[in-house]
């Protein structure tokens, strides 16, 4: 089967090639709860953001919290779930504690397929947790403690893993400590010398917000494969519609992976707008993880080598798997869905 690079005419094929796709993110355990929206405002939450939050917090929302359920996630590591769920060969950078959540987060990779070498930190904070509020609307809240995961230094990252990648896939919500932001500038750096690609996802709108000049000069100079839904593209153009948003973007980047939600996504090049319609689903239980595992089809597809329509397919179907139930990480083998 022709490699990404060939099928795209990106030169000769690597010989050197070990995993499909590596990503770089914050290594988080997530306690998911069911709430009201009573929840949301008792609290003072922002609803369906991605929220920054301190020890004493992150207590208090766990105190608070009912009919919860704990599983390892992070955004760039439920997506190498999905891509070794499809029968990928995929590896994670991320840092825990040497702590209990930080050995779940170890086998619970381990167990899904996924690899994790990064050495757990033996002093300082926990292994960072996520406590994941999801409304009846299937919307999810987030409020995020980092914990050890902000102890990620560039001198964790594998370079070996990296070069031996395809794909390198990026966190945006990474990038807001400067000590992580230096690691995965030096991930790109590793993955493109060795003639690798770069894909990015922007995560979260108040997160584009924060890092927007940055994030515009990485589209224009490093990243191959953009993944944002319609609120995140907006704030990053500024547009007034998301159809101005996706102009305003194409051909800054190979391939743009824009979402939108239950109405599918678009897959953009310069060239062409390919229309991947949506995957029916009977009853959304929970949006969490919808956009880690559209990333995860899309990327499995183009390392194997097949088309843009193809690969978005595969990114509608992970994403309509993990919406019919609780968690950010399929439950049903996505190798299912090949063929």
């Amino acid at each position: 089967m022709l490699s990404t690079r060939q099928a795209y005419g990106y030169g000769a094929a690597v010989a050197d090639i070990s995993y499909d796709v590596v990503g770089i993110g914050n290594a988080i355990v997530d306690v998911i709860s069911q709430q009201g929206d009573d929840f949301i405002d008792s609290y003072g939450l922002t609803k369906g953001a991605m929220v920054l939050i301190d020890a004493e917090r992150a207590v208090e929302l766990y105190d608070a919290m009912d009919v919860m359920t704990e599983t390892s996630g992070g955004s760039a590591s439920n997506t190498m779930v999905g891509v070794a769920s499809f029968g990928g060969t995929a590896s994670f950078i991320g840092k825990v504690a040497d702590d209990e959540l930080g050995k779940v987060f170890g086998e619970a990779s381990e167990a899904s397929g996924v690899g994790f070498t990064v050495q757990p930190g033996t002093s300082g904070e926990p292994t960072g947790r996520s406590m994941v509020i999801v409304t009846p609307d299937a919307e999810r809240t987030m409020n995020t403690f980092l914990g050890a995961a902000t102890t990620l230094y560039r001198s964790d990252i594998p370079e070996d893993i990296v070069s031996a990648s395809q794909y390198l896939f990026c966190e945006g919500y990474i990038w807001d400590i400067d000590v992580t932001k230096d690691a995965i500038r030096h991930a790109i750096q590793i993955a493109e010398r060795a003639g690798r690609k770069i894909s990015f996802t922007l995560s979260d709108s108040f997160c584009v917000e924060r890092h927007f000049d940055e994030w515009h000069e990485l589209v224009d100079n490093d990243i191959d494969v953009l993944f944002g839904n319609e609120e995140e593209l907006m704030t990053l153009t500024r547009a007034n519609s998301h159809a101005e948003a996706v102009e305003m973007v194409r051909g800054r980047c190979e391939i743009l992976c824009a979402t939108k939600g239950p109405e599918g996504s678009l897959i953009v090049t310069a060239d062409e707008t390919i229309e991947i319609p949506p995957v029916p689903v009977p009853h959304v239980v929970d949006t969490t993880g919808a956009g880690d595992q559209y990333a995860a089809g899309v990327l499995f597809g183009l390392a194997r080598g097949m088309s843009l329509f193809d690969a978005g397919m595969l990114g509608s179907k992970a994403a309509a798997e993990v919406i019919s139930h609780m968690g950010a990480r399929p439950l049903r083998p996505l190798s299912d869905f090949l063929g």
